[in-house]
């Protein structure tokens, strides 16, 4: 990952922390793949995939947490859940962040942005 992937990854870990989550983990790895961030609140265990893009890209950075990306985020997640039992709901984001320039302009959080199927 370069520079700016991984300063995409800590604004990411600042704007959830902002929003009054606490982060349990970063740069979780499994022999499925790995989670960006795994951030809890009172309610969820949130994990996050962190995808950045230029704002003059044709794609949007969520178009490409595809269904194969998620289902080894969804596997390396109940791995993670049988090693860290929990109460809280688990719950999968994907946080936009989006550059100019090589620098941040902006995030975009979406909650719930896939589910266990």
């Amino acid at each position: 990952m370069n520079n700016l992937g991984k300063l995409g990854e800590l604004k990411a870990s600042h704007y959830l922390v902002k929003k009054h989550y606490t982060i349990v983990e970063r740069n979780f790895t499994s022999r499925f793949g790995e989670i960006d961030i795994i951030a809890e609140n009172k309610k969820y265990l949130v994990f996050a995939e962190v995808k950045m893009r230029n704002e003059n890209s044709i794609a949007e950075p969520r178009e490409f947490v595809d269904y194969s990306k998620q289902k080894k985020i969804i596997a390396t997640a109940q791995l993670y859940l049988a090693y860290h039992p929990t109460e809280l709901q688990p719950r999968f984001d994907v946080i936009e962040v989006f550059s100019e320039n090589d620098k941040i302009k902006s995030i975009k959080h979406l909650e719930n942005a896939f589910q266990l199927v």
